[in-house]
């Protein structure tokens, strides 16, 4: 059965601003008989070879409109791409070649493919891709002449300045902006326009930092189409965690949504290190977990927060939909693995304290990959034992354990065994970890 959009997106924390929402839900109710619904587009611009954790939220409300029975359209922007979004940024971006957008457009694209599938598959429904649209088809197309013609002239710059991503940089003498990112609004809103016109896209979603371009669209459909040039927009909250940090950033770097840049175990360590202040607003945005599921979360966690229920629930949920269901069970896995011996259970404050925290000891890759080591030596190496003689009272008592598991004096370790291909997770007793980097 369909979700209601608007209901969802409001139980999950993901709706800010809309442009009319009683206007939008009469829209989409009236479309529920028609095959495919309505259609909705989010903009992303391929300027790095994957996303960041935050364009999932974007991502998210494309998820839910599709389960809402309509059509997502996902708008590459290999045009605007080309120029740069001057929104969030204090300074001028380096402009990218073509043959660099055209490479990272590739490489994002497989990431809509795979949260949609998945999603999919969780919810048992038919597989449906979002439909893919590259903006540089039609900007390309577009002569400088007909678009200060045609699109310029419904563009007030008194009004374009006022904006927060303008009037930041403006205020900025020494980077200022260029006419180019200056520009960038009037391309979006003629994506707007194109899409209207060319493809039925009635709404345009993004994150509350797009407001501005997002309101200029349906104003520019207004103004060229009438008043029955139906269009709508439609923001979700920028997220941030609860102490004020910023969100999908860790010390290591932003979290990404590949497994090149981030791997699903990294990615599951992520979301199971969420604060209890954090987790359920995390659960909500973040999986498709039933709202039944996430209140009885909510009951276990106050009856019991030590467990961490939540969090575990958390992790397997967002690494299934980015990653598939596999992967997040080999990320659960290996951390149990890690960490599940502890005495009182909580695996997840020894993981954050590990691997949140920069490495006791850095060591040459090349001292595992002439063939095994002893763990004697091991012990030596990494400095958790002074010499060999006390790095075997340690193993003789059963003191040790590598990568969760308990090791005695005749075991080795080699390459094979670091996590991830670069670290060694040593446990001395039951509560003191060791964490090795192996260059």
């Amino acid at each position: 059965m369909a979700v209601d959009f608007l209901d969802e997106l409001k139980w999950r924390g993901l709706l800010f601003q809309c442009t009319d929402e009683a206007g939008l839900r009469t829209h989409l109710a009236d479309a529920e008989a028609k095959a495919g619904g309505r259609r909705a587009y989010v903009g992303f611009d391929p300027t790095a070879d994957s996303l960041t954790i935050g364009n999932l939220v974007p991502i998210m409300l494309l998820v839910h409109f599709q389960r809402a029975g309509h059509t997502p359209v996902v708008v590459m922007g290999g045009g605007t791409g080309l120029i740069g979004d001057p929104s969030g940024k204090s300074a001028e971006r380096k402009l990218l070649t073509p043959e660099q957008v055209g490479r990272n457009f590739q490489a994002q694209q497989g990431i809509f493919e795979r949260i949609f599938e998945v999603a999919c598959q969780i919810e048992q429904r038919t597989r449906q891709l979002p439909v893919m649209r590259n903006n540089l088809d039609w900007l390309s197309k577009l002569s400088y002449i007909d678009a200060l013609r045609d699109i310029g002239k419904h563009f007030s710059v008194n009004e374009m300045i006022k904006r927060e991503s303008v009037r930041a940089r403006l205020e900025e003498r020494e980077h200022g902006i260029s006419y180019t990112e200056f520009s960038y609004a009037i391309l979006q809103a003629y994506d707007f326009l194109h899409l209207h016109q060319k493809h039925g896209v009635t709404l345009q979603m993004g994150g509350s930092d797009q407001w501005g371009n997002i309101v200029a669209g349906a104003d520019l459909i207004r103004r060229l189409g009438g008043e029955k040039a139906v269009s709508f927009g439609l923001t979700a909250p920028l997220v941030n965690k609860a102490d004020g940090g910023k969100f999908g950033k860790t010390e290591s770097g932003a979290i990404w949504l590949t497994a090149e840049r981030t791997s699903p175990y990294a990615y599951y360590q992520f979301w199971l290190n969420a604060a209890d202040a954090d987790v359920f607003r995390f659960l909500r945005i973040f999986t498709l977990l039933p709202r039944e599921e996430i209140e009885a979360l909510e009951r276990a966690h106050a009856a019991d927060p030590g467990k961490r229920e939540a969090q575990r629930a958390l992790a397997r949920a967002a690494t299934d939909l980015l990653h598939g269901s596999s992967e997040a069970k080999a990320a659960e896995e290996k951390t149990s693995a890690l960490f599940g011996g502890d005495s009182d259970g909580d695996f997840s404050l020894a993981a954050r304290e590990l691997l949140n925290r920069p490495p006791d000891k850095v060591l040459a890759r090349s001292e595992l990959e002439g063939g095994p080591r002893s763990i004697v030596d091991i012990l030596v190496l990494t400095g958790i034992a002074p010499s060999k003689r006390e790095a075997r009272t340690l193993l003789s008592a059963g003191a040790i354990a590598v990568n969760g598991k308990p090791v005695d004096l005749e075991s080795t370790v080699t390459a094979n065994d670091l996590i991830e291909g670069k670290m060694l997770a040593i446990r001395r007793g039951k509560k003191t970890w060791h964490c090795s980097i192996w260059t």
